[in-house]
């Protein structure tokens, strides 16, 4: 399991790798023998550089962070384009495959989730997929267990009363939340990050860590001493239920009211996954009956969520704006395991990391 410091110092070196010792003249003037890749957001830093000194690709980028490609311009970018490297914001269906054409043999998307991905047709189109697990795993596993406390212990409602006077006498009661001592963490989809999530809590005393997935996870369950127990269990049991769980068909909207209803009123709920994991109606419903205690939530369907939704009326809800990720280190060890995963694949080697369809 890398860590992402680790990883960005392994990428880099891994990158200074190019075809042939960098372009030779005679290659500047044969850029157009060059692949051609089109990058739809201005990535990190360090992948640009890998792909920029490859020797390998002529690239062009949108070149904002702020806001995504319009969707116009993209069809129209992505028009015979060897290799493409997205994030989770464009959407690749069959309308932007057409658009691409036959060249496209390479996608490598700098996310570990792939929901943006209409993966059966490019199954069918026999296009190579790059994603970037294991290098966020620190990251999100640090945000999960800092929004947990933040939500536990009602940080963002306790700097608001600082802020507006309404910090007066000291009270017995006043702010009181929910602490990890002696507590039950629930863990919905045991993979690295729930692991992850789970050895930053067990030096806050946590009793017991139990999990529910599709199988019993034996080998990374034992890492964290976990218990194997059903979805119902799950939700009954957890003072803390986190959800780690992939978006697909399956778990679309799993946490819901039936959900919700199990748990305790003192239990907090806790979302880095996928927003679409969630329905938020039943959470609000849940939220603002005191059916659960609080939720803290990474991800949201929309995103970004509507100034105005309900969820934002909530003193027992926060809501952050899908940044579990959002560290230097990450997102550049993200950006340059992207680059090197499109390079890998328009050589026809393996990939680093890639997509089995």
């Amino acid at each position: 399991m890398w860590c992402s410091r680790m990883a960005l110092r392994q990428l880099q070196q891994f990158a200074a790798a190019p075809l042939t010792g960098g372009l030779t003249s005679n290659a500047l003037r044969e850029m157009s023998t060059l692949q051609r890749v089109y990058v739809t957001r201005q990535i990190p830093p360090e992948g640009l550089r890998i792909l920029r000194e490859s020797g390998q690709v002529q690239f062009e980028l949108w070149d904002s962070d702020d806001a995504p490609v319009p969707r116009e311009e993209l069809l129209q970018k992505v028009r015979g384009v060897d290799g493409l490297v997205c994030v989770l914001t464009e959407k690749i269906d069959t309308e932007l495959l057409d658009a691409a054409g036959p060249h496209l043999k390479v996608l490598s998307t700098m996310s570990v989730g792939f929901d943006h991905l209409s993966l059966e047709e490019l199954k069918k189109r026999g296009i190579r997929v790059g994603y970037t697990p294991d290098v966020l795993t620190d990251s999100v596993a640090e945000l999960t267990v800092a929004l947990l406390l933040t939500t536990s212990r009602r940080l963002i409602e306790a700097t608001h009363e600082a802020k507006t006077g309404g910090w007066g006498t000291w009270r017995t009661l006043w702010l009181c939340g929910h602490e990890l001592t002696n507590s039950t963490v629930g863990i919905l989809g045991l993979g690295r990050i729930g692991v992850a999530i789970a050895e930053r809590l067990a030096a806050f005393k946590v009793k017991k860590f139990i999990y529910a997935d599709v199988a019993p996870r034996p080998e990374l369950a034992g890492l964290i001493n976990a218990e194997y127990v059903s979805f119902d269990e799950l939700a009954e049991r957890s003072d803390f239920l986190a959800v780690c769980c992939a978006l697909t068909p399956e778990t679309k909207e799993i946490c819901n009211k039936d959900l919700f209803s199990k748990m305790k009123s003192t239990s907090i709920f806790i979302n880095t996954s996928r927003g679409g994991v969630v329905n938020q109606e039943d959470l609000y419903e849940a939220l603002s009956t005191g059916q659960i205690a609080g939720a803290g939530l990474d991800v949201t369907v929309p995103e970004p969520l509507p100034t105005d939704h309900p969820l934002f009326t909530l003193k027992n809800c926060v809501i952050l704006p899908h940044i579990a990720s959002a560290s230097y280190t990450t997102r550049n060890a993200m950006s340059a395991l992207a680059a090197n995963n499109l390079l890998l694949g328009l050589r026809g080697e393996p990939m680093i990391k890639e997509l089995k369809l």
